[in-house]
């Protein structure tokens, strides 16, 4: 959440559409609300309370979102935030997945089922996340 820093935002350019600079690159960059995101956007109490998290971020129940996550910079594509965290049946931890859809996980089994999910992902999937979440249940994994 400390990325304030990190994304300058330079200029609004029209509705939801922003020139920025990747501060740690020197990288200029263009920036989309993602359309499913702006309303969530458009409310800026969170952020406002927030003021040193990037002003992308803003919260959806227990999670904290990208709202550029389409157009976001390199720097944030590449940082490792958990987005799943992933239980065996009886709830012990067994991995957890991050932003680049890595998991992170001791368990073969679960790498394995890990590995033909992401080779099994339908093209154009609206939410990858969801649906490789879907499969791990299948199998007996619980997420968050």
């Amino acid at each position: 959440m400390r990325m304030a820093d990190l994304i300058l935002i330079e200029r609004e350019i029209g509705p939801f559409e922003y020139e920025c600079e990747s501060v740690s690159t020197g990288t200029p960059f263009h920036a989309i609300v993602d359309e499913d995101k702006r309303e969530l956007f458009s409310d800026t109490s969170w952020i406002d309370a927030h003021p040193s998290a990037c002003r992308f971020l803003r919260p959806e129940g227990e999670h904290v979102l990208c709202t550029i996550h389409e157009t976001s910079p390199a720097p944030c594509k590449f940082y490792r935030c958990v987005v799943m965290r992933v239980f065996d049946a009886r709830g012990n931890p067994a991995g957890m997945v991050t932003g680049t859809l890595a998991l992170h996980s001791e368990d073969p089994v679960l790498r394995e089922i890990w590995e033909l999910a992401l080779g099994e992902i339908p093209d154009g999937l609206p939410d990858t996340e969801e649906h490789l979440g879907k499969v791990l249940e299948d199998h007996g994994y619980r997420v968050e």
